[in-house]
């Protein structure tokens, strides 16, 4: 199979090239998977305007990090369970309370239903647990809610998917193993 090197900027599109400094500014750095993306100009825009929508949701941003770590296990994305993990952190969560959430079990009986029924989604391609989603509502939850969760987990599917065709190298501490 053929190795997908991390580009330099040179490599990329123009459109890809300011899309960089954007991600550089807000970040701090380019971490190596979203260079990888702006390899397609418009794949990269696309997913940061996609995450920038999910942004303003409903979901918190801890929650919203917690989505992106179950996802991340599920799909045993080493880059993403890395880059996650210290997301988590800086929102509030602590080291311990990010392997809990990767077990998909917790103390907040809330966030455990959006990892019980953000796992199932992942787990069965789409077709939750009927009792999941039933408990999701149950919990409060619009309709609008189930839509944006399903926007979540694709997201991060996304990127689970580009490390797993790619496997770019991992530019955050890894995360501990469960």
């Amino acid at each position: 199979m053929k190795t997908i090197q991390v580009p330099i900027t040179e490599e990329v599109s123009p459109t890809s090239q300011v899309l960089f400094d954007q991600i550089k500014k807000k970040v701090g750095k380019l971490p190596n998977l979203y260079a990888t993306i702006g390899y397609s100009a418009p794949t990269l825009k696309g997913f940061l305007d996609f995450e920038a929508s999910l942004n303003t949701g409903m979901f918190t941003p801890k929650e919203r990090e917690a989505v992106a770590l179950i996802v991340s296990e599920v799909n045993q994305c080493a880059y993403c369970l890395a880059a996650h993990t210290i997301l988590a952190t800086s929102k509030g969560f602590t080291k311990a309370q990010t392997l809990d959430i990767r077990r998909g079990e917790t103390s907040d009986a809330r966030l455990n239903t959006i990892l019980r029924l953000a796992k199932s989604i992942v787990e069965n391609h789409g077709h939750a647990g009927e009792v999941l989603v039933d408990n999701f509502f149950a919990a409060g939850y619009p309709q609008a809610a189930l839509v944006e969760l399903t926007g979540l987990v694709t997201m991060r599917i996304f990127t689970n998917y580009v490390y797993a065709l790619t496997d770019v190298p991992v530019d955050f501490p890894v995360a501990e193993a469960l």
